[in-house]
C-alpha cells in the first residue's frame, strides 16, 4: 500500500515525494517585484530602433536634414541664404516623419503582434503607453534640436561659400514655438495610433488630416461666411499655423486650446480607453 496508518497521530503519511515537498513549502507565496520603470523605458526605446522601419525613420531624420541643407546651399540664391530658409527646408520633412515615428511606437504592438508579450510582462497598459508617448516626444525634441543645429551649420557654411554674412532671422522664442507646433503634430500621430491601432490606417489618416483636410476647410471658409469666423476655433491645423510665425496672441492660444480639445484630447482619450480595454491576440 502507498500509505501507512500512524497510531500516534491518527493521520495518513504519504510516500509520494511530491506531496512531501508540497507539505514542506506551505508558507505564503510572495508576489514577484514589478518591472522597474527604467527597464520599461530601455526596452521601449530599443523597440523603436530595432525594426528596419524604425531604424530608417530615425536615420531618415538626419539624412533629410543634411540633404535639405545641401539643397539650399546649392540651389538657393545668395539673398535667400538665411537661417529661416534652412529651418523651413528642414522643417517640412521633419513635420512628416515625426508623427509617423509616434504612430509606429503605438501600433507596433499590434502590427508586429508583440502586444501579448508586452502587456503580459507589464499588465499596466497605461504605464507602457505613457512611456511610449514620453519617448516619442523626447525623440521628437532631440531630432528637432539636431535639425536646428544642422540648419545653423548650413547657414554658416552656405554664406561662407557665397561670400555673404550669415543672417540669423529666427529668434529663440520663434524656434521654441516651431518646436511646440511639431510636438503637437507628433501627438496627433500618436493619437491616431491609439485610435486605430493599425500602422497603415493611422499613417493614411494622418496624411488625410495634414494634406487633404486643410484644403477642404479652406474651400469651406471661402464659400461659407459663417465658417470663416468659426474655423479658427475648430480647425486644429489652422490654429497651429501662428506657432510657425512667432508667439501667438491670447486669442490664438485660446483657439489652439479649443480646437486641440476637439481634434487631439477627446480622440486621444477615446483611443487610450480602447487600448486599455481591447483584447490583445
Amino acid at each position: 500500500m502507498s500509505t501507512t496508518s500512524s497510531a500516534s497521530t491518527g493521520t495518513l503519511e504519504s510516500s509520494d515525494p511530491l506531496a512531501t515537498i508540497a507539505e514542506q513549502h506551505t508558507g505564503p507565496r510572495t508576489a514577484p517585484a514589478p518591472i522597474p520603470l527604467s527597464r520599461v523605458v530601455r526596452v521601449e526605446l530599443r523597440k523603436m530602433f530595432d525594426t528596419r522601419s524604425g531604424f530608417w525613420l530615425m536615420a531618415g531624420i538626419a539624412i533629410l536634414a543634411i540633404g535639405a541643407t545641401a539643397a539650399v546651399i546649392v540651389f538657393a540664391p545668395d539673398s535667400a541664404l538665411t537661417y529661416d530658409t534652412f529651418a523651413t527646408a528642414i522643417g517640412v520633412p521633419m513635420a512628416v516623419i515625426l508623427p509617423i515615428v509616434a504612430i509606429l511606437a503605438v501600433t507596433s504592438e499590434w502590427s508586429q503582434r508583440t502586444g501579448l508579450t508586452t502587456f503580459t510582462l507589464v499588465p499596466d497598459r497605461g504605464r507602457v503607453i505613457a512611456v511610449k508617448a514620453g519617448l516619442a516626444i523626447a525623440i521628437g525634441v532631440v531630432s528637432m534640436l539636431l535639425a536646428a543645429a544642422i540648419g545653423a551649420l548650413g547657414n554658416v557654411v552656405g554664406t561662407a561659400i557665397a561670400g555673404t554674412d550669415p543672417v540669423w532671422d529666427i529668434s529663440a522664442a520663434n524656434l521654441g514655438m516651431i518646436m511646440v507646433a511639431n510636438v503637437l503634430g507628433l501627438l496627433v500621430g500618436f493619437m491616431l495610433g491609439t485610435l486605430l491601432r493599425s500602422s497603415a490606417a493611422a499613417i493614411v489618416a494622418y496624411f488625410v488630416y495634414s494634406f487633404v483636410l486643410p484644403g477642404a476647410t479652406s474651400a469651406l471658409a471661402a464659400a461659407q461666411e459663417w465658417y470663416r469666423d468659426l474655423g479658427p476655433w475648430i480647425d486644429f491645423n489652422y490654429a497651429t499655423t501662428p506657432l510657425f510665425d512667432g508667439v501667438p496672441s491670447a486669442e490664438q492660444w485660446a483657439q489652439l486650446a479649443t480646437s486641440g480639445t476637439i481634434w487631439l484630447l477627446v480622440p486621444l482619450a477615446i483611443g487610450l480607453r480602447l487600448i486599455l480595454r481591447a483584447e490583445v491576440k
